[in-house]
């Protein structure tokens, strides 16, 4: 039996593979969560090896170490089925193992392998996508889709989800022109992509359009805005082009309703919460309590260290937030301590990027502007590996623009950053912001 690509499917009960692609469109568009349909497929056809690595899979793109016994669970119930399993899903398994062992290079390898021999597999595609976002890996974020776009016929209903990834693979590609073609072609249809919206965003951030990136948003929003589990992060990309247009009310208004801790439930959704209330403490706001209110139901000791060298950064920011210095200081040299024995992907990631970023995340808190610059100004060349998006890796540059702004900072470095800024996003208000904390003469 096969599904609706063409790709061999270990059962032989049509219900059971009916809830399978309603989950699979649900991991593609963000509407619901998929689990209830998976466990459908499972009571549909309880010896289908697919639904369990299904689970494992959409379980490990959560990036919550507490899940993890719940992701090996499942990969054990479905090795139980592999013997009669096609090839395919136990490859699909193969790699969701080597994810969930902290293998994330090795695993999208070898996603890979499975989309040469099946360029219509979307588990494989879309977990190698988000893991490729999660790694920082732009050219795979664009090549991937690209190697197997041209196999899908133009009236697959699932397209569209492509387009939306294609998209947002050319954007961080730094190709905007044809990031935001496709994305708008993704959503010319009936199909519902928040991916698709999501991609045209951060052309638009990238390019410093906030008013045409508020009035974007805000277009696409019944597409996005109920139901969906990507919301909150649309929410915070809303933020960012108030934050841009220096409404730093504005900004703190779409927290207060969409990001804090009443709304933010997943360490995904309170990530952007803390780097968007990190952005406002810089462009000097002031957030009151609400650092605290974002901690609450956050796990934010040292166990889950070293899971995610991005979520530990996010998190220390939280705790610096918080002004909990012995709890800050814990999760440092916790983190620390595993990316020293580590050799998977997120002890590098923490080796090369995290603990840096970290470590000057807290000079800069200190005051101290020469240690936060020595600190953050080399991760410009290589922040890329620390995973995430270019919008959201920025706030490592303005931390870095206002470590400059401090007392004994660097008023020509903030000036060679505020320039190479000012071509590619324009002269926006918040630019002009910055070029006065660094005392240099506006410009329009």
């Amino acid at each position: 039996m096969n599904d609706r690509r063409g790709n061999p499917v270990g059962t032989a009960s049509q219900q059971a593979l009916e809830h399978a692609e309603t989950a699979l469109w649900r991991m593609c568009s963000f509407f619901d969560a998929p689990i209830a349909d998976i466990d459908a497929a499972i009571a549909a056809d309880p010896g289908w090896m697919l639904p369990h690595v299904m689970r494992a899979s959409f379980l490990l793109s959560l990036t919550e170490p507490s899940l993890l016994p719940d992701v090996r669970a499942a990969l054990e119930q479905a090795d139980l089925l592999a013997a009669d399993a096609p090839e395919r899903e136990r490859a699909l398994w193969a790699a969701a193992s080597r994810c969930a062992a902290g293998d994330w290079h090795g695993a999208c390898a070898a996603w890979e392998q499975i989309l040469l021999e099946h360029p219509r597999d979307l588990y494989a595609l879309q977990w190698a996508h988000l893991f490729d976002f999660y790694r920082g890996d732009a050219r795979n974020l664009r090549g991937r889709v690209a190697r197997v776009l041209p196999e899908w016929p133009a009236d697959d209903a699932l397209r569209p989800y492509l387009l939306g990834m294609h998209a947002f693979g050319l954007e961080e590609c730094g190709l905007y022109a044809q990031a935001e073609g496709v994305g708008r072609e993704a959503l010319a249809g009936a199909a519902k992509v928040p991916w698709a919206t999501h991609a045209v965003a951060h052309v638009m951030e990238m390019q410093g359009r906030h008013a045409e990136g508020q009035a974007w948003l805000r277009a696409q929003q019944p597409g996005w805005a109920e139901g969906n589990g990507f919301a909150g992060h649309l929410w915070w990309h809303l933020a960012l082009f108030h934050l841009e247009a220096m409404d730093l009310d504005g900004a703190l208004a779409l927290h207060d309703a969409h990001q804090g801790s009443a709304h933010a439930v997943l360490t995904l959704q309170r990530l952007d919460g803390a780097a968007l209330l990190w952005r406002l403490k810089l462009l000097g706001a002031d957030v009151g309590a609400r650092w605290n209110d974002l901690a609450q139901g956050w796990d934010l000791t040292p166990r889950d260290a070293g899971h995610s060298a991005f979520n530990d950064a996010h998190a220390l920011m939280t705790l610096i937030g918080t002004g909990e210095g012995a709890a800050t200081q814990a999760l440092l040299g916790a983190v620390q301590r595993r990316a020293e024995r580590g050799s998977d992907a997120n002890a590098a990631m923490a080796r090369e990027v995290g603990l840096p970023l970290m470590r000057g995340l807290l000079a800069f808190d200190a005051g101290d502007a020469a240690g936060s610059i020595a600190l953050l100004a080399p991760l410009r060349e290589t922040a890329h590996r620390f995973g995430g998006s270019h919008a959201q890796r920025d706030l490592i540059e303005l931390t870095l623009l206002a470590a400059c702004a401090l007392p004994g900072g660097s008023r020509p470095l903030g000036r060679a950053l505020l320039n190479e800024r000012a071509l590619a996003r324009g002269h926006t208000p918040q630019l002009a912001h910055w070029r006065e904390r660094l005392g240099l003469a506006a410009r329009g």
